[in-house]
Order: structure tokens, then sequence, then C-alpha cells
């Protein structure tokens, strides 16, 4: 078995499609139609990761609200966490939370997507 993916929800596709790629580096695999069940789709890919990107065409989407836990999230690993920082400010992305810390284990932060879903860069310090 072999995990495949995260979806999130958007309100307006291609926007949510303009800020994962150009402000998040993630690459358009494909989207379309799914006109039985009234909704477009996108996949998009970071590396290993993959994220599905739904937009219901008949109901209007009400932003969630942040809260902690943050959950559900989509989490990234990263080597540096500075560099991710830096893409966070420079690209003006919500920064949720962050950076936290465990002492030689990993370091995180929490940000949100254009639509309020929330994602998380990790850098491990001593991956096994």
């Amino acid at each position: 078995m072999k995990f495949d993916h995260g979806a999130f929800q958007v309100r307006d596709m291609d926007k949510s499609i303009a800020f994962y790629t150009e402000k998040l580096g993630f690459k358009l695999m494909f989207k379309g139609i799914n006109e039985e069940e009234q909704e477009a789709y996108a996949f998009l890919e970071f590396g290993d990761a993959r994220i599905e990107l739904i937009q219901d065409l008949i109901y209007d989407y009400e932003l969630p609200e942040i809260k902690k836990p943050y959950c559900p999230h989509f989490c990234i690993e990263i080597s540096s966490m500075t560099e991710a920082l830096q893409q966070l400010k420079d690209n003006d992305i919500n920064i949720i939370k962050g950076p936290l810390e465990i002492k030689d284990e990993e370091t995180w932060v929490y940000f949100s997507d254009i639509d309020n879903n929330v994602l998380e860069y990790i850098e491990w310090y001593n991956k096994k």
C-alpha cells in the first residue's frame, strides 16, 4: 500500500492553482470537470507529494475557521526552514503559527492557502 494524495476544497480553481504553482512551487499534473458530480478538480505535485483541489460547481464554499490543532492539514517535508520561511514571506502567505520546535527532533510551521486550508512545512533534524 502507498499513500497517494490529500485533497482540499477550494472556491476558485484557477486562483487556487495559481497559488499552489506560483507561490509554493507545485506543478500542475492535470485538471478537469466531473460532470456527474458537478465538481472541478486538479491534481498538483511537489516532489513526491500530491494534492487534489476540488471545487463544487453547484454550492458556494464557506471558508473553514482556522483553529488549533490545525487539522486537517497537508504536511510537506522541507530541507531548510530558513528558506521555507523566506518563501512564505516573499509570497505574502499567511503564517498561522510557527516556526515551532522540538529540540533535536524537528521544526515546523503552519500556514494557509487562500481558502483557509492548512498546510505545514516540517524539517526533521535527524531523520531515520
